[in-house]
């Protein structure tokens, strides 16, 4: 094992260096501040004062409709889902020499998940003059006093770089002009500073678009991950360079606890309907730059798109703009760490990794840490300790975040692994319900090794997974467990050292569904044997709607070697409800299940549905003594009706087993959120 073992760690550190390498060649192209960048740097800053005492350009009057989205943010799976919708219509008013207003004019939301998020101001409005030469966001909350790379002394305090000269598209893309790409980062990364991309009009100078970031120190709140800022404008009269459309991302977390965890924040504002030199009240521009129009009238507001319209164009994940800030901003920086959050934090993966209790180990009790080296390790470390075991348990997870691939090794002693193929119940639940209902959901067996997974660095990108591990059965301890020994036995695993290779593979699929694949060769013992499975969704309508269902079709199978903790379960909670648990194995299986939801009191009522089909099929081997196993022998099914509690977070649900099977209930929580329990 201990060869295996140490192949795995050298992988991933060859991939981390060189990491680094691609990362320092980056950082290092060109030459910084050179007399020709510097120049244009001042004609930019000319050009920007120039619009104050323009004779011609004298005020102008805009339209701008915005769409904010408050997003969960989480690794794994289910990633991004959105918990609040709102949209935004605004007029925008300037007035030479600088004088703004805004006043909102319509506005509407809707929301998914319960929240009680409350938006600073101006994350509902225009950013009209490029952030003037202090930049601020959140009020003053978020940043506070940034210097602008075009204002006055920045030269003293920021590196510049021309880094090439192109033609981009505005505009909605119709119309192109050609531009210089500026690169900025500050001289000092311990202060506040900008950290992006200025692209320059070449015939004046002017501000087509900038895509940036900030220093970790210039974030005032604490629980800024970070923010991330794109901003369009567009040529008018042939001379003059005004929003067209704006993009900012705010990402935070908790500012202690590292809870694989935090919220987003996405906004997207769309400027059109310039009027120029209207006369404009003087009225206008006192008091605050921002106003309300009458509460009836903003409710009353038509608005032109959808409230949803934005995620149609680029669902869940960041838009390409924004997508091209992360990758700017990362070229420009290198090694530099751009996080506001604190590089050492408490980490609990999940609730349960405070306290927990299973039949094998009694209660389980631990914590963890988080620590950031530098922008590309992460590394989350965690011990346990059983107390009926009286053994302690840990693992340690090292991942990097930025590069074409992106590897993350995993290191464990001791740590519980689940027969079956499919989970049982999330491990808080588990908690409850062997606590206080004598049942315990996991079939456990102990794990020892590494396992060094590289993973593609964008959306439904592909996984391949080196594993060396060593397999330990876990019913030596059943009997000696404190509160009782009335739990069904545990059951024992073909023992050894494995060593595996998985591929994981995403997909989309006809009838705008989407699958997963996975795949894995291995070796236990003197064994060899090969796996597949593939698991596809289908969805109709959504969560925001009042009716919504899905159907879920899995299957594989696993050759007649495979260790017996590697055949599929099927029975009971998150499989055929109403048949008893775990009770059909199989080398090879497939499941359906459909699931409808009708809210009759929204958000927090709804009426499920449940149906569910599945069959195994099990070849002839030999199995553990304590393996008393049968196929399904036929298909099986499941019929119920439930409850969806608390905008569907919440499942309370009872099905019948059909053909042999009877009544059963059924406590659970959306799936979503499962990996937090």
């Amino acid at each position: 094992m201990r060869q295996g073992f140490t192949w795995v760690v050298a992988v991933f550190l060859s991939s981390v260096f060189s990491e680094r390498e691609l990362a320092a060649v980056a950082q290092d192209r060109g030459n910084w501040n050179e007399d020709r960048v510097i120049k244009l740097i001042e004609r930019a800053r000319t050009s920007r004062r120039s619009v104050v005492v323009d004779t011609v350009f004298t005020s102008y009057q805009t339209k701008a409709n915005g769409h904010i989205y408050f997003f969960l943010d989480r690794p794994g799976e289910y990633g991004v889902s959105l918990i609040k919708a709102d949209q935004v219509a605004l007029e925008a008013f300037w007035e030479a020499p600088n004088a703004t207003a805004q006043r909102i004019i319509g506005r509407r939301d809707d929301k998914l998940l319960p929240t009680n998020v409350r938006y600073h101001l101006d994350h509902l409005t225009l950013i009209q003059d490029d952030f003037g030469d202090l930049i601020r966001m959140g009020d003053g909350d978020e940043v506070e006093a940034v210097p602008h790379p075009l204002g006055p002394g920045s030269a003293g305090i920021y590196d510049f770089l021309l880094a090439d000269s192109l033609t981009i598209s505005y505009s909605g893309g119709v119309e192109e002009v050609r531009v210089y790409e500026i690169s900025v980062r500050p001289q000092d990364f311990e202060r506040p500073g900008f950290v992006g991309t200025v692209y320059l009009d070449q015939a004046n100078a002017a501000v087509v678009r900038m895509s940036f970031s900030f220093t970790p120190a210039s974030y005032v709140d604490d629980s800024v991950d970070y923010i991330r800022i794109s901003l369009d404008n567009s040529l008018w009269l042939g001379k003059y360079w005004l929003p067209n459309r704006q993009e900012v991302e705010i990402r935070r977390e908790t500012p202690v606890f590292d809870l694989l965890w935090g919220s987003i924040i996405r906004s997207r504002f769309e400027i059109s309907e310039y009027d120029f030199n209207p006369e404009l009240p003087a009225s206008l521009f006192r008091g605050g730059t921002v106003d309300m129009a009458p509460p009836d009238q903003i409710a009353a507001f038509t608005f032109e798109s959808g409230l949803f319209d934005a995620l149609e164009d680029s669902g869940l994940e960041p838009t390409p703009s924004l997508r091209d800030v992360r990758s700017q901003v990362g070229q420009i920086v290198g090694n530099e760490v751009l996080s506001g959050l604190k590089p050492l934090r408490l980490y609990f993966g999940a609730l349960s990794d405070v306290a927990s209790y299973n039949r094998a180990e009694g209660f389980r009790v631990g914590a963890g840490l988080a620590f950031r080296p530098e922008k590309q390790l992460l590394v989350r470390t965690q011990g346990r300790y059983a107390l009926s075991r009286e053994s302690p348990s840990g693992a340690l997870a090292a991942s990097t975040h930025s590069g074409r691939i992106l590897p993350q090794l995993d290191l464990y002693w001791d740590e519980l692994g689940d027969i079956g193929g499919h989970p049982g119940a999330e491990r808080f639940l588990n908690t409850i319900s062997a606590l206080s209902g004598n049942y315990d959901f996991i079939d456990p067996f102990f794990r020892r090794g590494a396992t060094l997974t590289l993973f593609g660095n964008r959306p439904n990108a592909a996984s391949i997974a080196f594993t060396w591990e060593e397999h330990r059965s876990a019913n030596n301890v059943v009997s000696d467990d404190p509160i009782n020994n009335r739990f069904r036995p545990i059951l024992s695993v073909d023992e050894g050292s494995l060593g595996a290779i998985r591929i994981e593979v995403p997909t989309r699929i006809p009838w705008d569904g989407r699958a997963q694949f996975f795949g894995e060769l291995g070796r236990l013992g003197n064994r060899t044997y090969t796996s597949l499975k593939g698991e596809a969704r289908w969805e109709v309508g959504s969560l925001n709607r009042p009716w919504h269902a899905q159907a879920d079709l899995a299957g594989g199978f696993v050759t007649h070697q495979a260790p017996v903790q590697s055949l599929h379960l099927l029975g009971g909670r998150n499989t055929l409800p109403g048949h008893d648990y775990r009770t059909f194995a199989g080398h090879r299986y497939w499941l359906l299940r459909i699931t409808g939801t009708q809210t009759v009191y929204p958000p927090h009522v709804g009426i499920r549905f449940i149906g569910a089909l599945g069959s195994t099929f099990l070849s002839n081997r030999q199995f553990p003594a304590d393996w008393i196993v049968q196929d399904s022998r036929g298909v099986r099914a499941s019929v119920g009706l439930g409850l969806a509690l608390g905008w569907d977070t919440l499942r309370l649900d009872v099905a019948h087993g059909i053909s042999g099977g009877g009544w059963e209930a059924v406590i659970s929580v959306d799936e979503r959120f499962r990996d937090w329990l």
